[in-house]
């Protein structure tokens, strides 16, 4: 993990300065992909030093699996998915690392279906974040994995996390200029989907939450699962 966060600490700020002075008006776009990229790294650095089972990897994978079958499933409903629920559930049963990987691996993979581009790793650190808070939170952590709070949780981090993130790609990617009118333009046109996304986590992340995180649990006892 240290030499991921030095990574990501020595080549940000670079890419940073070097992006803003010798690109055009779009180096606004060049800039958050890198940074989006670079931010993705650390943690995928860290599952990878843990060296983790690979009845860990194995589970992991099924769940990511899992998020990506319910975005499938659920296509003709661009907010109604639950794959963000699966990838919160994931973090609050097996940790923080196991959320991050999930979420990160379940939004490139599920965009093989829906189409990958530059949104890819926006996607891949907002889903990524979400489990890894997830995880900081409700594994070992100061709240407990009930279903009103996770679903509470899972409609903060549609509303703010991932839409937050997933808003600036759209800021930077499509606006002519970077200014207070284009970002209240971008957040407030979003404002709609991501509300809709927050009311379906936390309807999915109700339904789900106990036989999911019994279920779980009771295999990373009986494995003695851990990331």
């Amino acid at each position: 993990m240290f030499y991921g966060v030095l990574l990501y600490g020595a080549a940000a700020p670079i890419l940073l300065l070097a992006g803003y002075f010798t690109l055009g008006p779009r180096r606004y776009y060049f800039l958050s992909f890198a940074v989006a990229v670079l931010a993705v790294i650390p943690f995928l650095w860290r599952v990878e030093a843990a060296r983790p089972s690979a009845r860990a990897v194995a589970l992991a994978s099924a769940l990511s699996a899992l998020a990506v079958a319910g975005r499938a499933a659920f296509f003709l409903f661009p907010q109604m998915k639950p794959m963000l629920a699966i990838v919160i559930l994931s973090g609050a049963a097996l940790g923080p690392q196991a959320g991050f990987f999930v979420g990160a691996l379940s939004a490139f993979c599920s965009n093989f279906l829906f189409g990958q581009g530059p949104w890819t790793p926006f996607q891949m650190l907002a889903f990524g974040l979400s489990g890894f808070l997830a995880g900081a939170l409700y594994f070992g952590g100061p709240l407990q994995a009930k279903k009103g709070s996770l679903a509470l949780f899972g409609a903060l981090c549609a509303v703010f996390l991932c839409g937050g993130i997933l808003n600036f790609y759209s800021l930077v990617s499509f606006m002519p200029s970077f200014d207070m009118a284009a970002v209240l333009a971008v957040y407030g046109s979003g404002l709609l989907f991501d509300l809709s996304h927050g009311a379906a986590t936390a309807v999915f992340l109700y339904l789900l939450a106990d036989p999911l995180l019994r279920r779980l649990a009771r295999m990373r006892v009986k494995y003695g699962i851990a990331f």
